[in-house]
């Protein structure tokens, strides 16, 4: 049932009660004629009232004919009953009414109950109707799992081995304190898990909890504050009540920048409530009384927004990074995920961690999931290496779109336009290598061209960022060389967007202008520093990252003009294919007859797609043609990039035609 029903059904109660009640409490005169008392006497006179019932100045009866009335005295008459008696007429009395002392006092105390009631109700909803009732409000909402509950040890835990090593002492303190303080030691009183989302924080605290066989109270910090002023302290002092009580043991607070902000930020200033219920861990943490054998994780995003004072020694006393497992730790954490599942031998969990760079242990774990419903939806007993690499396909740039009605146009544009990537790609020093390029919708995405990095990229050079600029604009100047520089598409905003601002990063951010030299100009958000960037030094920006735009879209024109033939051939791949992976690029690059996909099936026509070599004249024509085109671009447009365009979903090309939309990951 839900709430509104709840609700529903409690009003309609109240008001149920509410009628008994004026009902029970009003008169039954309804039925009844209600006559003057002149018109009383009178008919007491002519006999026509046969008997009546005196209660105070209300006198009820019934007339010779049996039809009720009722009737009120104006003023107290002494001589009525006789007047009454004299006349034949019945005179009834009613007995005083005996209630009792319990009964007074509900119907005095009702209208206020009803109030008390609802007030309950109320808060009730508004504290979310905790464990206790609505006068619990002010208990701890951590949730305590003993140490026969918690089934995770570290050995489900994969990929964050320098972690696990900082807090595997922990486990041994709270299995054998002795051993520390024989020597002086004191464990930390506070451990603070930071870390990217998806990471295995919470996994890592619930881990530590399972090897030391210690109960585990688990919190959120949004669970602390509440509207009422001083519940979250409240809250902060039963939580840590309990704790003793179960010491040793281990408390978690997930997500404790809720609650752990630094102070002087909020609406209230020091009255802010958030900032009480700060004030309260604090000193719990490490106030007057000292909490032995409690020890407090956390786990946050952003560190960075923590208070000065909780992040102290004695408080939080060492900070462990969980951060994006490498390749290593990412073949770790498929081989725990995929320990459940039935593989195929050719599934390798080495070529699928170096396939997914940048994701995180929850990536990870969505993609062996996605794998395993592929091999579901095809009714297969076991897991395949296709099926991973659907699922990668998936998580990376969407799913298929082949319900997107595409005309052969549009088809050959995107062609042209993705085949611009890959032979750019190929052909720039450093790129990373190409995995696969296809036509396929997936997402937002017309077409992709996927690079598959060799390992994992902590850093990149200059030669490394021109080449992905030059790699982004392929894409454009692929069309422009084969329609014109009339008929380019807004499939390349993204390509745009990119590149301009990896252009710009080396400008401001990483110091690789000549002119200006390695100097920080941009502050928070990618903004330009106010206080560092004149209006003089702004232009001098423009004009470095409109440098480095116009020398690598004039590299990418020149190798794909030198290229045209290699460039019709993989339209004409991708065309016949839809998608091709690096060995048939590479085919392609050699002009070499290009092998068809492993999966190929074509029984209607067993040829395959050439990269035929025009002939003398066809070349030269080529040549010529794209000489002309690269000469009207420079001294027209001088090399300049049009500013992006709004487009349709439908004719966006999705920003994974570089490697950096895969670090994004």
């Amino acid at each position: 049932m839900n709430d509104m029903a709840k609700n529903l059904i409690l009003w309609l109660v109240i008001a149920v009660v509410l009628m008994s009640l004026f009902q029970g409490f009003g008169s039954d005169d309804t039925n009844k004629s209600q006559i003057d008392y002149t018109s009383f006497n009178k008919e007491v006179s002519q006999g026509l009232i046969q008997q009546v019932q005196i209660n105070g100045q209300e006198i009820k009866g019934l007339k010779s004919n049996q039809t009720p009335f009722v009737t009120y005295i104006p003023a107290p008459d002494l001589d009525l009953v006789n007047y009454l008696i004299k006349n034949d007429v019945k005179v009834e009395g009613t007995p005083p009414e005996e209630t009792s002392f319990l009964a007074s006092i509900f119907v005095s105390w009702f209208p206020m109950l009803l109030l008390i009631g609802v007030w309950i109700f109320f808060m009730r909803n508004m504290q979310g109707g905790g464990k206790g009732g609505a006068m619990s409000f002010g208990k701890s909402k951590a949730k305590l799992m003993s140490e026969d509950q918690i089934k995770t040890t570290f050995a489900d835990v994969a990929g964050c081995d320098e972690a696990k090593e900082d807090v595997v002492e922990l486990v041994d303190y709270l299995k054998d304190s002795s051993k520390f303080q024989k020597l002086g030691g004191r464990i930390p009183t506070g451990i603070l898990l930071v870390g990217p989302p998806g990471t295995g924080k919470t996994l890592l605290a619930k881990a530590i909890a399972g090897e030391a066989k210690v109960p585990f109270f688990s919190i959120s910090g949004s669970d602390f504050v509440e509207m009422f002023v001083g519940v979250g302290a409240s809250r902060v002092r039963d939580m840590f009540e309990q704790a003793k009580k179960s010491a040793p043991c281990i408390i978690f607070i997930d997500e404790i920048d809720a609650v752990g902000r630094a102070r002087g930020a909020g609406m209230g200033g020091g009255n802010d409530e958030r900032e009480q219920t700060l004030n309260q861990m604090l000193v719990e943490m490490d106030g007057f009384e000292g909490n032995e054998g409690i020890i407090v994780i956390a786990a946050t995003n952003r560190p960075d927004v923590l208070d000065a004072a909780l992040l102290r020694p004695g408080r939080f006393d060492r900070q462990v990074v969980v951060g994006l497992p490498d390749v290593r730790g990412r073949e770790q954490i498929l081989k725990v995920h995929m320990r459940k599942i039935p593989l195929e031998d050719d599934v390798k969990a080495m070529v699928l961690a170096r396939g997914t760079p940048g994701f995180s242990g929850a990536d990870l774990a969505n993609l062996v999931n996605e794998a395993a419903l592929f091999a579901a939806r095809g009714n297969k007993r076991i897991v395949s290496k296709e099926d991973f690499e659907q699922a990668r396909d998936k998580i990376l740039m969407g799913s298929e779109r082949r319900s997107l009605v595409m005309t052969q146009k549009d088809k050959e544009s995107t062609a042209y336009h993705e085949a611009g990537h890959a032979i750019v790609a190929k052909l720039v020093p450093q790129h990373h290598p190409i995995h696969k390029v296809t036509i396929i919708p997936r997402g937002r995405a017309l077409g992709v061209t996927q690079f598959l990095p060799e390992g994992d990229q902590i850093s990149q050079n200059k030669d490394e960022l021109e080449s992905s600029i030059s790699v982004a604009y392929g894409g454009r100047i692929a069309e422009e060389l084969i329609y014109g520089a009339q008929k380019v598409s807004t499939g390349a905003s993204q390509d745009i967007k990119q590149a301009s601002a990896i252009a710009r990063a080396m400008v401001t951010e990483w110091g690789f202008s000549e002119k200006l030299g390695p100097i920080l100009l941009t502050g928070e958000q990618g903004s330009l520093r106010s206080n560092v960037v004149s209006h003089e030094t702004g232009k001098v920006i423009d004009d470095e990252v409109k440098v480095f735009i116009d020398t690598n879209y004039k590299r990418a024109y020149k190798l794909l003009t030198d290229n045209i033939d290699i460039l019709h051939a993989m339209k004409e791949a991708l065309m016949k294919y839809e998608t091709i992976d690096a060995l048939q690029v590479d085919d392609l690059m050699a002009r070499v007859t290009v092998r068809p996909p492993s999966d190929w099936v074509d029984d209607k026509e067993s040829e395959i797609v050439k990269a035929t070599i025009p002939s003398t004249e066809e070349a030269e024509t080529d040549k010529v043609d794209a000489e002309k085109s690269s000469e009207k671009a420079v001294v027209e447009g001088k090399g300049e990039v049009v500013s992006d365009v709004e487009v349709d979903e439908t004719e966006t090309k999705a920003p994974t035609t570089t490697e950096e939309d895969k670090s994004d990951k």
